[in-house]
């Protein structure tokens, strides 16, 4: 047996990290968790977090798959996770119409969140999901169902965190029946419910403020006097919070491929990276460009700050990402939908998708293939560690991959 030679034909997040932490680690100190993250990133599939030997039962060879880091920013770890997670929320997922909200905050309040993601990533979750909840109770004296989901970036890499929401179209009322929209065109006003927000989050973060839950470093050392902080807060309030409904969905299958987009994406694909340049220190990504038509563009950044804009979206630790509210809420899902479709089954506004022909389902992990002569019928024969440690199989399994991020695909 032996390792195989050669590269990965596409560019990966982990291979500009090999060539470009070190630089930025020289120049820059980092939180204990962030330099975990990304030496996390650039061992994933190098083979430094060790192998899995797979024997070809058609061949008759066998061959090395290196292991993944498993890193939740990782584009190369997160396909299975998705599948995992989309097919768990299959069973919460209710007969229908689902619409779709994005919540932002402004720039101005950026570089406070950049010193205290958890707390005002989580203000950012409270806010929205409150705001939508009330609209709820107000409208359709009804608890909807909420599904949010956190990104930080923008196409560019630079921070622009925002709340995707998946909202149910209507709600569970007190006396256990269904109350929603009798239009399938939008849930709520855009503006009064970017009024609202605006004016939960402002109070809450002007609480945090009060009760000295938030850090000022540097150039925002001055924001620890209320007044500087009051004047802050009056500048966001003067502006337009931009939150807009991107339209509704339907189906069980349709919601779980439109929540796909969403879930478990990271900041930067591996199809996106074009080049690295190890000579003039540069790489080079793909970015849409929003405001010519979503017209894709070439960027050239410098190792380095390519490096720094990837640490804008590494999370704080055990921070959780993916949230459900109101009837969806983890600790109270499990009775409430079924008392949601209960209701559903004599409302008018019950979606029935009419039966269809359904395609043949296709394996949650995609069978493995050899890279000789392509058979599908794999053995894991053995692992080696991290440490170098071999483990062989007295028993090999076929095609098995636990966990999923194991080994490359």
């Amino acid at each position: 047996m032996s390792c195989p030679s050669g590269t990965t034909p596409e560019l990966t997040v982990a291979q500009v990290l090999k060539v470009f932490l070190p630089e930025y680690l020289d120049r820059h100190a980092l939180p204990a968790h962030q330099l975990k993250v990304l030496r996390r990133l650039a061992r994933c599939r190098s083979g430094e977090l060790g192998w899995t030997v797979w024997q070809c039962q058609q061949c008759h060879r066998t061959h090395w798959r290196p292991h993944g880091c498993g890193d939740r920013h990782c584009p190369s770890c997160q396909h299975q996770r998705s599948r995992h997670w989309l097919e768990q929320q299959r069973s919460a997922l209710l007969p229908v119409r689902y619409f779709h909200w994005v919540f932002t905050l402004p720039a101005a309040l950026r570089p406070l969140l950049l010193q205290n993601p958890a707390a005002l990533y989580g203000l950012l979750f409270e806010s929205a999901s409150a705001t939508l909840l009330q609209f709820g109770q107000e409208r359709f004296q009804a608890e909807l169902g909420i599904t949010a989901i956190l990104h930080t970036w923008g196409q560019n890499l630079m921070h622009h965190p925002h709340l995707h929401c998946l909202v149910t179209g209507g709600g569970l009322t007190a006396q256990n029946s269904w109350s929603g929209p009798k239009q399938t065109r939008w849930l709520f006003p855009v503006r009064a419910v970017a009024d609202m927000f605006k004016g939960k989050f402002c109070a809450a973060l002007l609480r945090c403020h009060a009760q000295g839950k938030l850090q000022f470093h540097g150039q925002l050392q001055p924001l620890q006097q209320p007044t500087a902080f009051a004047e802050l807060l009056g500048q966001a309030r003067s502006r337009p919070w931009v939150v807009f409904a991107k339209g509704s969905v339907v189906g069980p299958d349709s919601v779980l491929e439109y929540l796909g987009r969403y879930t478990h994406r990271v900041a930067i694909t591996n199809s996106r990276l074009r080049a690295v340049d190890a000579h003039s220190r540069n790489v080079e990504f793909t970015y849409k460009d929003y405001t010519e038509g979503n017209r894709i563009k070439a960027m050239t950044l410098s190792g380095v700050e390519f490096t720094r804009r990837l640490l804008l979206h590494v999370l704080p630790p055990g921070f959780t990402k993916i949230r459900h509210y109101g009837l969806l809420g983890n600790n109270r899902r499990h009775q409430r939908v079924p008392l949601a479709r209960t209701a559903l089954e004599t409302s008018s506004l019950r979606f029935a998708p009419k039966p269809v022909a359904q395609p043949p389902a296709t394996p949650s992990v995609p069978p493995l293939s050899c890279p000789h002569c392509q058979g599908s019928q794999l053995c894991c024969i053995g692992r080696v560690n991290r440490s170098g440690t071999v483990t062989l199989f007295l028993r090999p399994t076929l095609w098995l991959r636990t966990p999923a991020y194991a080994d490359s695909t």
